[in-house]
């Protein structure tokens, strides 16, 4: 099959994010009439080698937004670089045990996704999932709570790093794949009760190899689900490289019957110019998609990997060229949609809420370690048996009782 593009002649063709030759985004040159008002929709371009296509045509080339909600973006995409530096300090000082996965570099993927979309949308993802926990309703302190393992944590202290949930936020899931079967089920009951909504289904490219992932596949274009499967590609697997670890890393093309689009991921107007569009033509019956956000990590795997054995450190400094915040930033300048003492004003805020709440979760208290409290949350609160059967009778759990 044949990769069909209808971008203008003469753009540049997608090449690795971070080479100093490359601008993720346009230059201010191309904005006109910017409006006074924060709340006056105006267009702002999109930079012409965002999006690489796969029978299927590419995205407007414009966004229609505000500037109220380009601030919004700015702000997002910062509380989570700072709530995520706030998870890697507290686990270095070993008060975080276990795994702690931190997207810093991805911001742009979770922030764009979620403003492309509508909170009645589901979103289900992999276990890089902080950053879309809070675009999906959680709070800062409950996010380091559960990471802390305290009792007012938002999945009250059990669930990690790994496993955060919301409403219409399934996860936040452990293993490898496993999630993309669960959000191609999440579309197929949108689809039994006609809700004329979107599932929003994520994994990373060392999923991208899982015989699930292709089942999955399978299913959501026999069915003609409402989905849009999204592969974050982050570039390594845990320390493995996608080049060593995939003989194709066009993971946009892995769909085969299914249309694909390539998106550069560290530009967060690009994420929701195709959210937006990818939604309209999922619910306009057309069935799934799949989309490939070419991103980039800056830590380890997870806290525990210093994430220099496998990569060097010249390559990590490349990729912050474009970084998805500072980039961002100099563009809403250059446009000005916020001034530089704006920003500083706006970066300081975000630093003193992220510190006030992760003050606050330290001070929240941990599970009593009870009966009641182990058994909690195996059902939905409030739906729960008068008894939890254990592998005897004896073992039968009757809640309240103390033995």
């Amino acid at each position: 099959m044949l990769t069909r593009s209808l971008k203008p002649k003469g753009c540049l063709r997608w090449i690795r994010p971070g080479l100093p030759s490359r601008r993720c985004m346009a230059h201010v040159s191309n904005v006109s009439d910017l409006p006074t008002e924060d709340n006056k929709p105006f267009s702002v371009p999109i930079a012409d080698d965002s999006f690489e296509t796969y029978n299927l045509d590419p995205p407007p080339y414009s966004l229609e937004t505000t500037k109220s909600q380009l601030k919004q973006l700015y702000h997002d995409m910062s509380l989570i670089r700072r709530m995520e530096l706030a998870a890697d300090k507290l686990y270095k000082e070993q008060k975080i045990r276990g795994f702690c996965h931190l997207s810093t570099g991805q911001e742009a993927v979770a922030v764009g996704v979620e403003h492309g979309i509508s909170p009645d949308d589901k979103v289900i993802t992999a276990y890089r999932a902080h950053g879309f926990t809070l675009m999906r309703g959680g709070s800062v302190k409950s996010i380091i709570g559960e990471l802390l393992g305290r009792r007012d944590g938002i999945c009250h202290g059990k669930g990690g790093s790994v496993h955060m949930f919301t409403k219409n936020f399934f996860g936040g899931n452990g293993i490898v794949g496993s999630n993309v079967p669960l959000g191609t089920g999440i579309a197929f009951a949108q689809q039994y009760d006609d809700t004329k909504k979107l599932t929003v289904n994520l994994y990373g490219d060392g999923a991208a190899n899982q015989g699930q992932v292709h089942e999955a596949y399978n299913m959501a274009k026999l069915w003609e689900l409402p989905v849009i499967f999204g592969c974050e590609n982050n570039k390594y697997g845990m320390g493995t490289s996608v080049e060593r670890a995939s003989a194709m890393t066009e993971y946009y093309k892995r769909g085969y019957y299914i249309p694909g689009l390539r998106i550069n991921g560290m530009d967060v107007l690009a994420v929701i110019a195709a959210m937006k569009y990818g939604k309209n033509y999922v619910l306009g019956g057309n069935g799934p998609l799949l989309y490939e956000f070419q991103t980039y990590r800056y830590a380890g795997h997870s806290v525990s990997d210093p994430g220099t054995a496998y990569r060097s450190r010249d390559e990590v400094q490349a990729e912050r060229a474009n970084d998805p915040i500072t980039t961002y930033r100099e563009q809403l300048i250059e446009w000005g949609v916020l001034s530089e003492d704006e920003v500083k004003t706006l970066d300081k805020e975000i630093r003193s809420k992220v510190d006030r709440e992760a003050q606050e979760a330290e001070k929240m208290a941990e599970p009593p370690l009870t009966s009641d409290v182990l058994f909690e949350d195996i059902y939905v609160r409030g739906s729960e048996p008068a008894q939890r059967r254990g592998r005897t009778v004896d073992e039968t759990y009757y809640p309240g009782l103390i033995r």
